[in-house]
C-alpha cells in the first residue's frame, strides 16, 4: 500500500503570527515532504518492503549503504510528520504535570533543558534534527545528521526541531539561532510531547 503525504495538523497560515509563513509550508510540506513520499513509494514498489510500516522500513534499512536511498526517504517522511505535530499556534512556554517534573528531574531544571536543546540545534553542522527523547527511562537531548532519527537506536522521540536550511530560510534567512529561539518560545506543542511521554 502506497504511503501518502499526511495533511498538516494546522492550516498552512496558522503559524504566521509565530513567524512561520504559509510560503514556508508550501515548500517544506508541499514540495520537500511530498518528494520524500513520492521517492519512497518508487523505491519500495515491488520489493519486500512495500507492505511494511514506515518504522519497520527505517529499522530494516538503517546503516545499510545499499539501501541508503530507501532509508533517507523513509526517515524523512517519518521525521517531517513528527515535526509538524511538534508545532502549534500559540505554543511554546513550559510543559506542566508529569512531563515538567521529569524534565526537572533529568535535566536539573527546565532552563537547563532549554540550554541543552538550543546547543544541540545550533551545533548540528549542516542539515539535521534536534530531539528530546526518552532513552532507557531517562530524558535526553540528542541530535541527528541529515535523515537520522532516534527510531533507529530504540529511543522514544518526544519532540523534534528540523534544522535543515529549507525549514527556516524563507522566514529567518541564515539566522538559525533566531529560528530555534522562536520555536521554543512560540511553537512547541507541549501537549503532543506530553502525549508521547505518557505513551512511552
Amino acid at each position: 500500500m502506497a504511503f501518502e503525504l499526511p495533511a498538516l495538523p494546522f492550516a498552512d497560515d496558522a503559524l504566521e503570527p509565530s513567524k512561520m509563513s504559509a510560503k514556508t509550508f508550501s515548500f517544506h510540506h508541499g514540495k520537500h515532504h511530498a518528494a520524500y513520499v513520492t521517492n519512497l513509494n518508487k523505491l519500495v514498489e515491488g520489493t519486500s518492503l512495500a507492505d511494511k510500516s514506515l518504522e519497520d522500513i527505517i529499522k530494516a534499512t538503517a546503516n545499510d549503504p545499499n539501501k541508503a536511498g530507501i532509508f533517507n526517504n523513509a526517515a524523512q517522511v517519518w521525521n517531517h510528520t513528527f515535526f509538524w505535530n511538534s508545532l502549534k499556534a500559540g505554543g511554546g512556554g513550559q510543559p506542566t504535570g508529569a512531563l515538567a517534573e521529569k524534565i526537572n528531574a533529568d535535566f536539573g531544571s527546565f532552563d537547563k533543558f532549554i540550554e541543552e536543546f538550543k546547543t544541540a540545534a545550533t551545533t548540528q553542522f549542516g542539515s539535521g534534527w534536534a530531539w528530546l527523547v526518552l532513552d532507557n527511562g531517562t530524558l535526553k537531548v540528542t541530535k541527528t545528521a541529515n535523515a537520522g532519527t532516534p527510531v533507529v537506536d530504540g529511543a522514544t522521540p518526544l519532540l523534534t526541531l528540523d534544522v535543515w536550511e529549507h525549514a527556516y530560510y524563507l522566514d529567518f534567512q541564515n539566522a538559525r539561532p533566531a529560528y530555534i529561539e522562536n520555536f521554543l518560545n512560540k511553537l512547541v506543542n507541549w501537549d503532543f510531547v506530553a502525549e508521547n511521554f505518557a505513551a512511552a
